[in-house]
């Protein structure tokens, strides 16, 4: 309990600090409780947007580049190691929760591009995540992807497109076993 104080004081602390650094670009309540080690990068004409009491463990990254906008509804919570990298728009809705290392991209490297990934060109969507939403450990969300309220992701999943509403995804892995010779 005291941890959980000391993250929401020190969180406001660090939060005014950015609101000089960023002013309009960084938006949030009071109440919100961030791990000391999170990070939080706004860039060029980028936002991004805290409703209140969303709570964010170790080495959380939200980074917004380029046009990016980041909206995180109330009552969000993300564990350990997850990042939220936007260039366009990112919006995730009330109540959702995720595992730890889950990594959400709205842009990807665009490698047809004439010298490929080194051009540092990308192509740009969006994405949306319905509220109360749980997310499991290791999940990877792509661009253009629209995730609907009460939907739960399976670890270790990789999403792209839509999932309707009350939805379970559960990514089916066959996983082929080598037999070794043994040694005579």
């Amino acid at each position: 309990m005291i941890r959980n104080i000391i993250s929401v004081i020190f969180s406001f602390f660090k939060f005014n600090i950015l609101k000089i650094i960023y002013g309009s670009k960084f938006k949030f309540k009071a109440i919100e409780r961030f791990s000391p080690n999170t990070q939080i990068k706004i860039r060029k004409n980028s936002k991004i947007e805290l409703e209140n009491k969303v709570r964010a463990h170790s080495r959380t990254k939200l980074v917004a580049i380029k046009e990016g906008y980041i909206k995180i509804e109330k009552n969000v919570a993300f564990n350990d190691g997850c990042g939220i990298y936007s260039m366009n728009s990112i919006r995730i809705g009330e109540g959702t929760m995720f595992g730890p290392n889950v990594l959400v991209y709205d842009h990807d490297h665009d490698y047809k591009s004439k010298n490929g990934i080194s051009d540092r060109k990308f192509k740009i969507g969006k994405v949306e995540i319905g509220k109360n939403v749980w997310i499991g450990a290791n999940t990877i969300i792509l661009k253009d992807t629209i995730i609907g309220d009460n939907c739960v992701i399976g670890a270790g999943s990789v999403i792209k497109g839509e999932v309707p509403k009350n939805s379970l995804v559960v990514q089916k892995r066959k996983t082929e076993y080598i037999k070794i010779k043994e040694k005579a």
